[in-house]
């Protein structure tokens, strides 16, 4: 237990993409690219947030496929987790939110 907890796995992304020859490197770089996405400011940025949640989503749950669901059932992993779920999805919201009240004024 504890795997998977945020600090660890910030570093795992960040290592991994430099290990070579692994399919974990794909996901790792696309958590990453998410990551990046989610900081930078466009013209679309509810399609950029919603690809930036896809791209997270996606390398945690390419990681998720390696370790049993008896070691993910503890609060440690489970309170981050569904922490950052509803938070990208309130700030997606929020998002979609203000640009309908600009187009209304």
């Amino acid at each position: 237990m504890g795997q998977m907890i945020p600090i660890p796995f910030i570093l795992w992304l960040s290592f991994t993409v430099f290990d070579f020859g692994n399919i974990d490197q794909l996901f790792a770089f696309l958590g990453l690219v998410g990551m990046i996405l989610n900081l930078v400011k466009c013209k679309y940025d509810i399609p950029f947030s919603l690809l930036s949640l896809a791209l997270m989503i996606i390398a945690v749950a390419s990681r998720l496929m390696y370790v049993s669901s008896e070691a993910l059932n503890y609060p440690a992993f489970t309170i981050p987790f569904f922490t950052f779920i509803i938070t990208q999805a309130l700030l997606i919201i929020l998002k979609i939110r203000t640009k309908v009240l600009k187009h209304k004024i």
